[in-house]
Formats: C-alpha cells, sequence, structure tokens
C-alpha cells in the first residue's frame, strides 16, 4: 500500500527542551510553504530536562507531531533506528533537534529522492561553526570512511541532516553507534546511489554539546567493524581461516627446521642440540596454537549468526 505521506522528520534529541518548539515552529513553516503532507517524530533519548513534556505539549497543539520516549539514554544509533521504524514517510529526513540543521533544505532533499532518484542524500556542512579541536578529526575521519568505505563523494559521514528514500530505512540496521555510518550500511544492503548536498550549519544557539572527543576513536573502532561484516560478515572462515592457515603453514615450517637440523647432526654423528635450545621450536609452537585457535574460531564465526534476537530492542516508556 503507498503511503499517504510525503515526508517523515525524525529527530533524535537529548535534553534539548529550549530548542524544540522553534525547531517545530520551523519545519511546520517549510512543510506548510511547500504543501507536504508530513510528520515529525521525535525520540527522546532519555532526556533528564522537560524534552518530554515540551513534546508532549507539541503533540497537543499539532496532529502532525509524534514522540517515543526512552527509559533511559541508550545513544542516537537506537532513537534513529526506533525513528525509522515507525516512520511512514515515503522519504525520511533526519535532523538534529539543536537548530544547527536548517529545515529550509528539506524541499530540496526531497526534490533528490523523488526526482533524480537517489536512495540516500547526505548533508555536507562546508563551513562550519564548530571549534577548531573538532573540525579537524572530522576532516581526518571522513577522509578515512570514504577510503574505507568506497563512497567517495561523501564529504560529512556524521552529518545529522539526511535525506532516505523509505525502502533504506526499513532496510537498514542502526544498532551501537553505527548512526555514522548509515551511507556505508546504506551501500553494503544494495542502495549504492548516494548524493550529497552542501548545506547550511548554524552555530548552537541552546545548550551545549553533547559530543565529545572520544566519538572519533570510538567511530574508528565502528568502521573497522562495519568494514571487516561488510567484508567477511557471512564468511567469517574466509578471514579466519586464511589466517589460521597460513600461522599453522609457518609453525609447520619452523617443525620441518627444527627437526631437519636435528636430523644432520643424527646423521653426521656430531652432538645434536637440544630442541628447546632453538628459536624455530617457540616459533613453531606459537604458531600452530595460534593457527588452531584462528581455524576454530572461523568455524564458530560459521555456526553463530551475529544477529542476537534483543540486539535492538529498547524500554520505550511512552508513545504519542
Amino acid at each position: 500500500m503507498e503511503n499517504s505521506l510525503d515526508i517523515s522528520v525524525v529527530v533524535p534529541l537529548y535534553n534539548e527542551a529550549e530548542s524544540l518548539p522553534e525547531l517545530h515552529a520551523w519545519i511546520e513553516r517549510v512543510m506548510h510553504a511547500n504543501g507536504f503532507t508530513y510528520e515529525i517524530l521525535f525520540v527522546n533519548d532519555g532526556s533528564t530536562d522537560t524534552s518530554w513534556q515540551v513534546i508532549e505539549d507539541l503533540s497537543k497543539e499539532d496532529t502532525n507531531v509524534h514522540g517515543i520516549k526512552f527509559r533511559r539514554n541508550y545513544g542516537k544509533s537506537p532513537a534513529l533506528y526506533c525513528g525509522f521504524k515507525a516512520a511512514k514517510g515515503n522519504v525520511v529526513i533526519t535532523m538534529d533537534a539543536d537548530l544547527q540543521d536548517s529545515p529550509d533544505e528539506i524541499p530540496e532533499l526531497y526534490r533528490m529522492i523523488t526526482e533524480e532518484g537517489y536512495d540516500l542524500v547526505s548533508g555536507y556542512k562546508q563551513k562550519r561553526y564548530d571549534p577548531l579541536s573538532k573540525t579537524l578529526p572530522t576532516k581526518l575521519f571522513n577522509a578515512t570512511a570514504r577510503k574505507v568505505s568506497g563512497i567517495h563523494n561523501l564529504h560529512d559521514f556524521n552529518c545529522g541532516l539526511k535525506a532516505y528514500r523509505q525502502d533504506v530505512v526499513k532496510n537498514i540496521e542502526v544498532f551501537g553507534e553505527m548512526h555514522r555510518f548509515i551511507p556505508y550500511m546504506a551501500k553494503n544492503a544494495g542502495f549504492d546511489k548516494i548524493g550529497e548536498k552542501v548545506v547550511h550549519h548554524q552555530a548552537r544557539k541552546y545548550g551545549k554539546t553533547k559530543f565529545g572527543l572520544n566519538r572519533f576513536v570510538n567511530g574508528y573502532l565502528d568502521l573497522l567493524t562495519l568494514w571487516f561484516l561488510g567484508t567477511f560478515g557471512k564468511k567469517p572462515m574466509h578471514v579466519f581461516g586464511f589466517l589460521g592457515s597460513l600461522m599453522f603453514l609457518i609453525g609447520f615450517i619452523a617443525v620441518l627446521v627444527v627437526g631437519g637440523v636435528k636430523l644432520v647432526h643424527l646423521w653426521s654423528g656430531t652432538p645434536a642440540p637440544l630442541v628447546t635450545n632453538s628459536p624455530y621450536f617457540y616459533i613453531s609452537l606459537t604458531m600452530m596454537l595460534l593457527g588452531t585457535q584462528l581455524f576454530l574460531a572461523g568455524f564458530i564465526g560459521e555456526l553463530i549468526s551475529r544477529n542476537a534476537d534483543t540486539r535492538n530492542e529498547y524500554q520505550i516508556e511512552k508513545t504519542i
């Protein structure tokens, strides 16, 4: 059945009570000016301020406003996962709640999805109002992400302002802290028409950023995880079996060297050195043990599914 809504705007948030009324009014103004049918899904990620009360008040004033309230703070990826699951629009727009993303970008993002045929369009904050301590690591991180993912036309993987065809959000699983790599996940799922749009970036108006520098360290670890899962997730034996076989082969060669030296001395009648005096003995022992363990890890990886049934179950207290 075809959806009746043009756009779902998914807004994950944590302690953004001051920004929400202004953001809602801005989105509403843009939607009405362009004649879109829409919904706004606020996902309250365990806020400790009055954010949920603000969302409840907005939903009473505007039937297009819906909300999901987590019992505690889970993170941005779980918030997006639940928002994507609930979204009904043909095009899904995500944006941050801190007013740094401009709703004025929505019409063009919508057009790029519906008219130009993109599966996903990511915003690019070419001119940023963030401190240097944030912009420099961001540039390095994005360069690495482009190289690993193979999506060379994206300059800002972590931009919260993105547009998706509905099929994309319904067929990817955002978990952990993988929201930074949704374009990469979409590509791995077969949605490879990915575009970029330069978007306006505004300085934060209320409150302070909720993200620290540790997100860049976590980002690299998540990128490595995605690369591994995307490359070997369905065939772990290909990597573990290869590494295990390689190490076992090195160990076996070392055993041959130790045994060969021993035999040469025995045949020549000279005193044979103790096997334990040879460094090759310890190389062979270590490599063969590691090789066996890696080989077994490959078998276990083939037998155990990486998708736990409860991985994306979150305690939702209320919905509107």
